[in-house]
Order: C-alpha cells, then structure tokens, then sequence
C-alpha cells in the first residue's frame, strides 16, 4: 500500500508542477522557453533556499523528473563542488552534477534526428 501511495503522490506533485506551466501558458504572454527556464530558475532557488530536497523526499520522481528537478541537481552541485573546490567549483559542480542528463537529452536527441525526417512545416501554396 506504501508503494501505491508513493505513486500517487508523484503523480499529482509531477501533475501540478505540469498544471503549473499549462496556466502559464494560456494565461500568460510567456514563451514555453521562458517557462522552462522560469522552471529551472525556480529548482535552483528552492534548493538553494532547502525547501526543494523535503519535496523530493515526499513525491520522489514527482519531483524530481520536471525541470525544477534539474535545477535543484545544478544547485546542488554547485554548492558540493564548492565545498570541495573552492571558487572553481561554482564553474564546474553544474556539468558534473547533471552530466548524466545531459548526454542523454543531447544522445536521445541524435536518435530521434537519425530516426525521423525533417522538413518544413510551412505550408507551401
């Protein structure tokens, strides 16, 4: 029943993160690119702050998965590399921290590049 209810709770965290950015989108002049990036901001000031870690421990993949997760990741590595480093950790704990991401939207991206064929959405009359 635990496992069930941990489901759920990723689910409506992960759904309301999501709900978040579809008002956005209708109510608002936002981009969809200045949401995301709105949405990363806000992951690394919720980390940086400590209110994030608490919600990730709650709703697990719920959110950890939206891209205030990949913010979080960024602040949290900056903030180890740091510790360990020096200034020289705020340059390099981001890359390092979220490496794994990285390579795999930039890896699933060629896939899908190789998989499919572009063209112009331009309707040409």
């Amino acid at each position: 029943m635990d496992m069930l209810l941990d489901y759920l709770w990723a689910f409506l965290i992960g759904g309301a993160f999501c709900a978040v950015g579809q008002l956005l989108i209708d109510l608002t002049k936002l981009t969809p690119a200045r949401i995301l990036v709105s949405y990363v901001v806000a992951g690394v000031i919720l980390g940086a702050v400590g209110v994030y870690d608490p919600l990730v421990e709650f709703a697990g993949g719920g959110a950890t998965v939206p891209l205030t997760g990949f913010g979080n990741l960024l602040a949290k590595g900056v903030r180890e590399a740091v510790d360990q480093k020096g200034l020289l950790g705020a340059f390099t704990g981001g890359f390092t921290a979220t490496a794994a991401g990285i390579t795999a939207a930039v890896f699933f991206g060629l896939i899908a590049a190789l998989c499919f064929k572009s063209g112009s959405k331009i309707n040409e009359t």
